[in-house]
């Protein structure tokens, strides 16, 4: 895909992005209050068993699940450096950083998708998405665990110390990895990210005027 993206081509990359962003806003939610836009983490879990998309719009099913974050994104980009940002931003650069080392790893990603499987066909039997996060959070320990380089997630020692949240933080996690490869099938790279920010926000902001229904 060529470096300096047409239209279509942007807005897929704003999208993938915004999957990444709206994932380690969730994470970075829970380990501060405990707490998580309900519909935004439902889309962000449900994006792991979407395994025939290979577009944003199609692994979300629509642009409204991603209205969290594609406000993450826009005020990432805005210049705006508030504390809470930082850590939203640490994160997003640590899953880009795995999603990397995942994708030249086989072994690893085998297991991934073949663990991911299984919690598919558990899904089946319906419940909440969130009861799954325990079976997800293993998948990730199991894998992106075992790297040298890890993401530390900061916040309340009381919040990351809870089990539930743990397991959901670590399930949004691989969540993220998801949005990070869909960014990276888009042409998304680290050159992306400087040179085309102005784009980004400026197909962010357009996405939440023009997409986004209330």
């Amino acid at each position: 895909m060529a470096f300096f993206p047409n239209a279509e081509q942007l807005t897929e990359q704003t999208l993938a992005l915004a999957g990444v962003l709206q994932a380690v806003t969730l994470v970075d939610q829970i380990a501060r209050t405990g707490q998580a836009e309900p519909a935004a983490l439902d889309a962000s879990l449900a994006s792991l068993f979407a395994f025939t998309g290979n577009d944003t719009r199609s692994v979300f099913g629509n642009i409204n699940a991603l209205e969290l974050g594609i406000r993450a994104l826009r005020d990432l980009l805005s210049g705006n450096d508030y504390g809470e940002r930082q850590a939203v931003t640490r994160y997003c650069m640590g899953v880009l950083f795995l999603q990397n080392k995942l994708r030249r790893d086989h072994a690893a990603a085998s297991i991934m998708r073949n663990r991911l499987e299984h919690c598919a066909k558990q899904r089946e039997f319906g419940g909440e998405l969130t009861s799954l996060a325990p079976a997800l959070a293993d998948i990730y320990q199991d894998t992106l665990s075992k790297y040298r380089f890890r993401i530390q997630v900061s916040g309340s020692a009381q919040q990351l110390q809870n089990n539930d949240n743990a397991a959901k933080i670590r399930a949004l996690l691989l969540a993220a990895i998801r949005g990070a490869y869909l960014w990276r099938a888009a042409g998304g790279n680290r050159f992306s990210l400087m040179f085309l920010r102005n784009r980004l926000f400026t197909e962010a902001q357009r996405l939440l005027g023009t997409e986004i229904q209330h």
